[in-house]
């Protein structure tokens, strides 16, 4: 009996001892702003910057995203709607891409819009540098993307700007 008791409490103290993304106490993030341009990503609460991030974007990323495989980032206004913790990337936060717009548009030229966008960590080879490598995500160091992830919930409106 004392062994079965041992097991439980054991097994109840290596659950407890899971995989801690962090916690965030600080004022709540309202949007995300990326510009794509600067290679810049902004945590927002209202009008004012919570932290900034140097980017990584899609391996073409100049101009909207059209289609899957384009290696563009997609601009205009999402959300984060999915948070994913195990990552082929590190951890990532899902990005509402594509949208209704996105969609027609993507119909109106006989093509497939993709998906599966997210902000999202680095893996080893990309860990020092900062270049566009992405099929289309947004992609900052591991250390930010822990940081992001406890700070942004699911909803919270992503405006991605050229």
């Amino acid at each position: 009996m004392r062994a079965l008791f041992l097991i439980i409490v054991a097994g109840l103290f290596l659950a407890a001892c899971g995989k801690s993304y962090g916690t965030y106490t600080g004022p709540k993030v309202t949007r995300i702003v990326v510009e794509k341009a600067d290679r810049k990503m902004y945590l927002m609460h209202g009008l004012i910057v919570l932290r900034e991030y140097d980017v990584g974007l899609g391996f073409a990323p100049i101009g909207d995203k059209v289609h899957e495989g384009d290696g563009r980032t997609p601009e205009g206004v999402y959300e984060i709607d999915r948070r994913n913790p195990q990552s082929q990337f590190y951890l990532s936060l899902g990005i509402s891409y594509p949208n209704e717009k996105d969609i027609a548009e993507a119909k109106a030229l006989g093509v497939d819009p993709g998906g599966d966008i997210f902000i999202h960590g680095r893996p080893k080879k990309y860990q020092s540098e900062l270049i566009d490598w992405t099929l289309g995500c947004i992609a900052v160091t591991n250390r930010e993307m822990r940081e992001i992830y406890a700070m942004v919930e699911t909803g919270t409106k992503i405006v991605i700007r050229e």
